[in-house]
């Protein structure tokens, strides 16, 4: 479903944003800069949170780190990732494919102002090897995201990495 409702809901709502494939995993923000040959900063990913009886979504510069302080601030309660599974059942789409578009259940869209810093972005479609190309503004407008300030920049060489061992 996930790649599939991703695609109709650009067909609706921005015809002219084409989703694209890399034959390379884009699962992590690492990859995904490498899949679509961008800085990891430009890498929009999207967290999937549990706030209170609340599930949200914010969508922040990929080498961002999310600041509870200012997310307990922001949303009146403490944040706690959800699991694979529930992001899965709530968003529709699989970990590593998170993104605020074709979501199998409606959810609040949050735009962190870490984003505003380019003119383009690229966040996941769907999938683990799909996204697309878009500007933060159009992404916040067709997703109605509210913008809000709840992460902290970090410089690209101290972007987290992965591995199967940690």
């Amino acid at each position: 479903m996930s790649i599939e409702s991703v695609r109709a809901f650009f067909a609706e709502k921005a015809p002219d944003i084409a989703v694209i494939e890399s034959t390379m995993s884009s699962a992590t923000v690492t990859l995904a800069a490498e899949a679509y040959g961008v800085e990891p900063a430009r890498i929009a990913k999207t967290l999937s949170l549990r706030i209170g009886e609340r599930v949200v979504l914010i969508v922040a510069a990929g080498t961002s780190r999310m600041d509870n302080k200012k997310v307990k601030a922001q949303f009146g309660g403490k944040p706690k990732m959800l699991g694979v599974d529930e992001v899965a059942e709530i968003t529709g789409h699989e970990v590593g494919g998170v993104c605020p578009f074709g979501l199998k259940t409606p959810l609040p869209v949050y735009c962190d102002i870490s984003l505003k810093a380019f003119d383009v972005v690229v966040p996941a479609a769907g999938s683990t090897h799909s996204a697309v190309r878009i500007t933060p503004e159009r992404m916040a407008e067709l997703t109605s995201a509210e913008w809000v300030d709840v992460c902290e920049v970090r410089p690209a060489q101290e972007a987290p990495t992965y591995s199967s061992s940690s």
